[in-house]
């Protein structure tokens, strides 16, 4: 396990929808430039733990830290100025243009950083500088992923948080936007994908697997794929 201190650490968060628990005491560490895969199934608690640490969702215990600071009472706006930004499953505004979601993303920087930050996303993604001024929802499924994928690093964060980028996705598509993630890694930016598809583990650095709102493992890829009840569930593997 890393030694360092980390960007991002929860202890003992737990999260509720009224009077249902969904999380119990989920701890994960988060290095600076890391890539960690949350590997659950549906219902496991995954998309309930994401918005609880950017602050859609209340905790109702534990300590969520960022860079130091505890920030479990904070808004998700505060949140996000602090650098941390969170991309949906849905991830864009269907209705709104590609130049439109980008600069929402940018929302929290001056306008020139969010001018120069739109136009460095159109670098990265040249596909979205094409079709700037069309609607997001004339994109196809891997396009509008790369969108949202935009959109979150438009805000210049330290930690992207994304809640399954693969949903709805052929296999190909799946392929290139694990590319692309897998291309950000060298920019030191710290990630943090919630996926069932484990075509992400290629690019993660460590990983958690949520189950029943509770961590059943935390680890290395290599350490997951020595584990017998997890190859099984995960590699279909005897």
């Amino acid at each position: 396990m890393p030694t360092e201190t980390p960007l991002l650490s929860t202890r003992a968060v737990e999260a509720r929808y009224g009077r249902m628990q969904v999380l119990w005491g989920v701890d994960i560490d988060i290095q600076p430039g890391e890539t960690i895969l949350l590997l659950g199934a549906n219902g496991a608690g995954k998309t309930t733990f994401l918005k609880t640490l950017v602050g859609l969702l209340p905790a109702s215990a534990g300590v969520i830290s960022f860079a130091g600071e505890d920030i479990a009472h904070l808004r998700a706006d505060k949140r996000m100025r602090r650098g941390i930004a969170y991309m949906s499953e849905l991830g864009v505004f269907p209705d709104l243009t590609i130049e439109e979601n980008i600069r929402i993303g940018a929302q929290a920087l001056s306008t020139r950083a969010a001018r120069d930050k739109a136009e460095d996303m159109y670098a990265l993604f040249p596909v979205l500088k094409e079709k700037r001024s069309g609607l997001a929802s004339s994109l196809s499924g891997g396009q509008r992923k790369m969108l949202g994928i935009a959109k979150a690093l438009a805000a210049d964060p330290r930690l992207l948080v994304m809640d399954e980028p693969s949903a709805g996705l052929s296999p190909l598509f799946v392929g290139e936007v694990v590319r692309t993630l897998g291309a950000l890694r060298g920019r030191g930016l710290a990630m943090l994908i919630a996926e069932q598809n484990i075509g992400f583990l290629g690019i993660a650095t460590r990983v958690y697997v949520l189950e029943g709102g509770r961590i059943g493992f935390s680890g290395t890829v290599a350490a997951m794929e020595g584990d017998e009840a997890l190859r099984k569930a995960y590699f279909g593997l005897k």
